[in-house]
C-alpha cells in the first residue's frame, strides 16, 4: 500500500514539496508558496500521494454514503406534502423517519457481518442496489402504511452502507490520510443533504404536478454507482491479508464484539449523542423554515444548500485538524463553537441571518462529524472492523431515532404569540443539551489516532 509523504515540518520544506509535485508548479509561485498554510499544503500532498486504486475506492465509498444520505433527506423536505396527501399530522410523518433510523442497526449488523466474512466490496454493491430499489418503490406507495413500511426497509440499506464503506475506505488509505479523508467521507452526508435540497427545488419547480413522488423516482439513481464499483474498485487488501479467518463462526464474532464491553457501550453512547446532534439540527429545520417563517421551496432549498456548503467545509477542516491535534480535542472544539451559533441559527428573523446561522451551525456540527469515520474505525477491534463502526454508529442512531419527533412534540407545547408551534425554542433548547452530552462523552473516551490496521 502506497504511503503518504512525510509530514511537512517547515516553510522551506513546504516550498520543496510544492515544487516536487508537477501539478503544483506554477499554481504556487515561489514568492507565494510561503503564504500557503501548513494544513493546506499537507492536504494537497496527501491527496496527491494516493494511487489509482486508493482514489477509486475512496470515491466509491464517498458516493455510496452521499447517495444514501440523499435518499434519506428527500423525506425531510416533503414532510408537509406527504402529511397532506395521506391526511396525517407532521409528527406522524416524522414517525416514518424514526422507523428508518430504528432499522439502521439491523442493516449495519447484516452487511457488517457479510463484509467481515466475505469482503467489503460485494456487500457494498448489494446494499446500494437494495436501498435504491426501496427508494423507487416508495414513489408508488398507495397509502401511509406502505410508505411507513418501505421507509423502515430503507433504514436497513442506509444502516449497512456507512460501516462497510468506511471500513473499505479507511483500510485503503495510508494512516496519515485518515483525518483528511475521514472529513471528506463523512461530509458525503452533508453533500447528500445538499443534493436533496437541489432536487427539492428542481422537482417542485419543473415537475410540481407530480408532487413528492417524483422525488423518490430521482432517489433510485444511486443503483448506477454499482457499475463503477464493479469495474474500478478492488477488494480491501487489509481484509485479504486476513482471509484465512474469513469463515469465522457467528460466536467468534460475538466474542470479538464483546471482548471489551466498556468500549462497545461507550461507542454506542457516543454515537447516540452524535446522531441526536446531527438529526436534531437538520431534520426539523426545513419544517421550521416552512411553518414558522412561511418560506417556500426556493427559500428553504437556498438555506439548506448554504448550510450544507458549510457542513462540507467544516468536515474537511476539522478532519484535517484532527490529524494534527487529535480526534477528541478537535471534536470538543467544534461542538463548543456550535453551541455559540444557536442564537443566530434558531432565533434570527431574516432569511440572510438564518442562512448564515445554518452555515455556521453545520460547519461546526459536521466538522465534529467529519472526524468520526477515522475515530470509530481506529477504536474498532481488528477482527470486526467491518461490523463495529457501523453497528455502534447505527445503534446510537436507533437510540436517537426520535430526535425530530421529540423536537416537533416539544415545539407544539410552546405556542407563538401569533399562534403555531415554537420550533425555534425547541431546536435551541435540545441542541444545547445535546452539545453538552457530546462534549462529555468525547472527553471521557480514548485516543487511537493513527493505529496500524495491518499490525492489528
Amino acid at each position: 500500500m502506497q504511503e503518504a509523504p512525510a509530514v511537512v515540518a517547515g516553510a522551506s520544506e513546504v516550498s520543496a514539496v510544492a515544487f516536487s509535485l508537477p501539478h503544483l508548479q506554477g499554481f504556487y509561485p515561489a514568492g507565494r508558496v510561503l503564504n500557503v498554510s501548513r494544513t493546506q499544503m499537507q492536504a494537497l500532498v496527501i491527496i496527491r500521494s494516493l494511487n489509482r486504486d486508493q482514489r477509486n475506492t475512496f470515491v466509491a465509498s464517498f458516493l455510496g454514503w452521499t447517495l444514501d444520505a440523499f435518499d434519506f433527506f428527500l423525506v425531510t423536505f416533503v414532510v408537509v406534502h406527504i402529511a397532506h396527501d395521506f391526511r396525517k399530522t407532521i409528527p406522524e410523518v416524522f414517525g416514518a423517519v424514526t422507523a428508518t433510523l430504528i432499522m439502521r442497526p439491523a442493516g449495519a449488523l447484516i452487511f457488517g457481518l457479510l463484509a467481515d466474512r466475505y469482503g467489503r466490496r460485494v456487500p457494498l454493491m448489494v446494499d446500494i442496489v437494495f436501498y435504491s430499489a426501496v427508494e423507487l418503490a416508495t414513489a408508488f406507495s398507495p397509502n401511509f402504511a406502505v410508505f411507513f413500511a418501505l421507509r423502515a426497509l430503507f433504514g436497513i440499506g442506509m444502516g449497512g452502507e456507512w460501516g462497510v464503506g468506511a471500513a473499505l475506505a479507511m483500510e485503503a488509505l495510508p494512516a496519515r490520510a485518515r483525518g483528511l479523508f475521514s472529513g471528506i467521507l463523512q461530509e458525503g452526508y452533508a453533500f447528500g443533504y445538499l443534493l436533496a435540497a437541489v432536487a427539492f427545488f428542481l422537482v417542485f419547480h419543473f415537475f410540481g404536478q407530480y408532487g413528492w413522488r417524483a422525488m423518490f423516482v430521482v432517489g433510485s439513481l444511486p443503483a448506477l454507482l454499482v457499475l463503477f464499483i464493479r469495474s474500478r474498485v478492488p477488494e480491501s487488501q487489509v481484509w485479504r491479508s486476513g482471509k484465512v479467518g474469513a469463515a469465522r463462526a457467528t460466536g467468534q464474532y460475538a466474542r470479538a464484539l464483546t471482548a471489551n464491553p466498556l468500549l462497545f457501550f461507550y461507542a454506542v453512547a457516543l454515537m447516540a449523542a452524535f446522531n441526536f446532534m446531527s438529526h436534531g439540527t437538520q431534520d426539523l429545520y426545513p419544517t421550521f423554515l416552512q411553518k414558522q417563517h412561511a418560506f417556500g421551496p426556493a427559500q428553504v432549498s437556498l438555506i439548506a444548500i448554504i448550510a450544507n456548503v458549510g457542513a462540507i467545509c467544516g468536515g474537511l477542516l476539522f478532519g484535517q485538524l484532527s490529524q494534527r491535534f487529535g480526534r477528541r480535542r478537535s471534536i470538543i472544539s467544534a461542538v463548543t463553537l456550535a453551541a455559540l451559533m444557536i442564537p443566530l441559527w434558531a432565533f434570527s428573523a431574516q432569511l440572510a441571518w438564518l442562512a448564515l446561522g445554518g452555515f455556521l451551525m453545520q460547519f461546526m456540527v459536521q466538522g465534529a462529524w467529519g472526524i468520526i469515520p477515522a475515530h470509530l474505525t481506529e477504536l474498532a477491534p481488528a477482527a470486526v472492523r467491518g461490523t463495529f463502526p457501523g453497528l455502534t454508529y447505527q445503534l446510537g442512531n436507533m437510540i436517537s431515532a426520535g430526535a425530530a419527533q421529540i423536537e416537533a412534540a416539544f415545539a407544539a407545547r410552546f405556542q407563538l404569540p401569533a399562534g403555531g408551534a415554537d420550533y425555534a425554542r425547541a431546536l435551541a433548547v435540545i441542541a444545547l443539551a445535546v452539545f453538552l452530552l457530546v462534549v462529555v462523552f468525547t472527553a471521557i473516551g480514548r485516543e487511537s489516532k493513527d493505529v496500524d490496521f495491518a499490525a492489528a
